[in-house]
């Protein structure tokens, strides 16, 4: 027979997870757009120290924390399991670079906080949410939009007391981030359903802070690797914006945080370094070519006449180099200086780097607001050097892209262009633009702000750059 004691497990057990079952159905029913996301977890019953957490598959939780919550309020255990699914639909556990991941917790939690508090449902009202008010107000004072990365980097330039960070942090805790700091892929096979029955092998996570400095031998079933999770709540983040703003109308202001943030984490992001290669050309370079290089016949010749070798190595190499080019600024009054010259210098040591700055270039660097202001042709490294060490900004007017357009196609109507690859644009986006396409590839690079996609026409490539790129 069974034991008092075991009985009573079982029963909280079960009360536990018809308490998360009721959670999620409830959400569901208000936040119909975030189905993909709410149905995705395999709930996984574990000790974990009064919190939630996950690690993108699976969501684990205490079932002594659960009835706790559940006493608190029926509301607060459908708070967390909205706040730790945002924050999946949101990215935060795949963040590869990190300089303060305890200022990244916190900026997360605000983040999601502040998107749950703005929804405006009833079924999610906790107690926090008061003490929570003075900093998202302070907040969004300062800042265009909440999202983790805008926050995060408030949190590092304000260069805040330990204490703060606690005691802030503990406003906005609902879940422990130890988990996604894991980097290993696989781990041994647990049971479960992502429709929320448990695992039977659970792990022995027991403590906040120890993921951290360990592997994840200890979690539970983890059936993808981290790169697949990223991918499929990429695609999970996607479909939710697009159902959320196809209900746009019956949210109104109260989803304005959500689908910012969902616009910033979807919108596209590419390797700046990448994208200027798509401008470079081939080439013939002096160089051994290794790769078409015979080793064979090579030794071979000097086996059979001592030192004479069949075949010398080929002397050229077909590279891509940039040769041809024009960067355009917009150098009008919404454009920082400071941040157009980051752009420059970014941009040259690209080109520079490795083999894609031809001996001779032909680069124009030319400043226009609405009107042309300077063009400096840069011909060599030491040009471009020189530039760099001298560059004055001029103009701070309003913003026109056209006379840029109509000043090149004069350029190469002079045949001072005549093998023109591409023109980067770098700017703020708010002008006129031509209304026909260039012969050339046209890219627009722009500063990201966190939350606006900026518009540009169809024959001309986009690039948003993070500011720490610069």
């Amino acid at each position: 027979m069974m034991d008092e004691t075991t009985y009573q497990r079982q029963q909280a057990e079960e009360l536990a997870k018809e308490i998360l079952t009721l959670s999620r159905n409830t959400l569901l029913v208000n936040l119909r757009f975030l189905d993909a996301a709410l149905c995705k977890f395999v709930r996984t019953p574990v000790p974990i120290t009064d919190t939630l957490a996950t690690d993108g598959e699976h969501l684990y939780y205490d079932t002594r924390h659960i009835l706790s919550l559940y006493r608190e309020g029926r509301e607060v255990p459908v708070r967390d399991y909205l706040h730790v699914t945002l924050h999946c639909v949101f990215h935060h556990p795949f963040i590869h670079t990190l300089v303060d991941m305890d200022l990244w917790d916190l900026a997360c939690d605000i983040a999601v906080e502040n998107v749950i508090n703005e929804l405006g449902l009833k079924a999610v009202e906790a107690p926090r949410q008061s003490a929570q008010a003075a900093l998202i107000g302070d907040l969004k004072e300062q800042l265009t939009v909440l999202n983790a990365e805008k926050i995060y980097r408030w949190l590092l330039d304000a260069q805040l007391p330990p204490e703060t960070v606690k005691r802030w942090r503990e406003d906005f805790l609902a879940d422990d981030h130890d988990i996604w700091y894991i980097r290993g892929k696989s781990a041994p096979e647990g049971d479960g359903e992502a429709t929320g029955s448990d695992t039977k092998r659970a792990p022995d996570q027991t403590g906040k802070g120890s993921p951290r400095s360990s592997d994840d031998s200890r979690l539970a079933g983890n059936q993808h690797s981290r790169e697949e999770l990223e991918q499929e709540w990429e695609d999970i983040s996607r479909r939710s914006q697009v159902e959320l703003e196809t209900a746009n109308r019956q949210w109104g202001d109260q989803a304005g945080s959500l689908v910012q943030n969902l616009r910033a984490v979807n919108r596209e992001k590419y390797d700046y370094s990448d994208f200027l290669r798509q401008f470079a050309v081939l080439n013939e370079a002096m160089k051994i070519n290794d790769e078409e290089f015979d080793y064979i016949y090579y030794t071979y010749g000097l086996e059979l006449y001592e030192n004479l070798p069949l075949i010398e190595p080929l002397e050229y190499q077909e590279i891509r180099q940039l040769r041809e080019f024009v960067i355009a600024i917009d150098t009008s009054g919404s454009v920082s200086g400071e941040t157009v010259q980051r752009f420059i210098t970014k941009t040259y040591n690209i080109l520079r780097s490795a083999e894609n700055f031809a001996s001779r270039v032909n680069i124009h660097i030319i400043q226009c607001d609405a009107e042309i202001q300077e063009d400096r042709k840069i011909t060599t490294t030491e040009e471009f050097d020189e530039y760099l060490n001298t560059m004055t900004l001029h103009g701070f007017g309003g913003t026109d892209f056209r006379p840029v357009f109509q000043y090149v196609d004069e350029l190469i109507a002079q045949k001072e262009l005549t093998n023109l690859r591409g023109l980067i644009y770098f700017t703020d986006g708010r002008g006129a633009f031509p209304e026909r396409p260039p012969q050339y590839h046209t890219a627009f690079v722009f500063l990201d702000d966190g939350f606006t996609d900026p518009k540009v026409p169809v024959w001309a490539s986009k690039l948003i750059l993070q500011p720490e790129e610069l």
